[in-house]
């Protein structure tokens, strides 16, 4: 078992990202914004009004995925993966949102672009959607160090 990398390049990524509309800032599930994104800030608190400040500013209603819309966005992810060499250790499409856990040279920015683009594209070949915005900006990505870290992010991907 490996307890830590030697080379300063994690073994792996727990990546998040969400549908559009769907995890506004002021949720009270947290949030990050441009103004509060260093590592290890606090996630911004529940704030109803600017909640609905953010609602009101979206370009059309918030997005969620069907199976079937769900389905292809997982064959997207596996296609991308396999075509760049990527490890794709998890992934686990909801309705909302997406948790992968995936070993890359990339980092996270580049592996949300490539992820986003190539499974709207997709969604958008196949008649499964045809709004503006798909995903919200950017995303999350976790550096997983260890393999126990690895481990255990996938057991939340995949039992989350």
């Amino acid at each position: 078992m490996i307890d830590h990398n030697p080379h300063g390049i994690p073994l792996a990524y727990l990546i998040t990202f969400t549908c559009y509309g769907t995890w506004l800032h002021g949720d009270d599930r947290g949030s990050v914004d441009h103004k509060h994104n260093q590592f290890g800030e606090a996630f911004l608190e529940k704030d109803t009004k600017r909640e609905q400040y953010e609602f009101k500013r979206l370009k059309h209603l918030p997005v969620y995925l069907s199976q079937e819309m769900r389905d292809s966005v997982t064959e997207s992810i596996v296609h991308v993966c396999e075509s760049r060499g990527w490890k794709l250790w998890e992934v686990n499409v909801r309705t909302n949102h997406v948790h992968m856990v995936l070993s890359s040279m990339k980092f996270p920015k580049v592996i949300f672009r490539a992820l986003k683009s190539r499974s709207t594209l997709d969604l958008k070949n196949r008649g499964l959607f045809v709004r503006e915005k798909l995903w919200t900006r950017g995303g999350s990505g976790r550096y997983l160090w260890n393999e126990g870290a690895v481990e255990a992010a996938c057991r939340y991907v995949k039992e989350q």
